[in-house]
């Protein structure tokens, strides 16, 4: 299985307001950089957008690693909240919906075609790719 590299981040001016995000994948010595936004959004929203957006770049099934500084999606799937929010029909812990059902399920969807392995980096920090991403998304959000 071929392997990639994904780094991804999520960004908003308020929350919510206006969001964008960022993603670089990285497949042998090539690198792609995407990047988009909405109006008006969340940080999580963004974040899971990062992701999504990059996985469906995929066109073959891949062994990959997604780096983000975003506990609230490293965390779902590390820690298997995932799955219990699917056995619970996207219901969370405190039995309320889950939020951003539509994202998740279409991420969860990919993880069934990709073997994908959950990173979570320090936000801000001086990891280079994470902060490209991070500039990504900030000038997504002024677009």
């Amino acid at each position: 299985m071929e392997k990639v590299i994904i780094y991804t981040d999520g960004a908003c001016s308020g929350n919510p307001g206006p969001g964008g995000w960022g993603s670089i994948l990285m497949y042998k010595e090539n690198k792609k950089e995407i990047s988009g936004g909405l109006k008006n959004t969340t940080n999580n929203v963004m974040e899971l957008t990062a992701v999504l957006e990059a996985l469906k770049q995929l066109k073959f099934p891949c062994e990959v690693e997604v780096y983000s500084d975003s506990a609230y999606v490293v965390n779902a799937f590390n820690q298997k909240w995932i799955y219990g929010w699917i056995k619970n029909d996207w219901k969370n812990s405190s039995k309320e919906p889950v939020k951003n059902k539509e994202l998740w399920q279409e991420i969860y969807e990919l993880t069934k075609i990709h073997n994908i392995t959950f990173i979570k980096v320090k936000g801000h920090a001086d990891n280079e790719y994470n902060n490209r991403c991070d500039e990504l998304a900030r000038n997504a959000i002024k677009k």
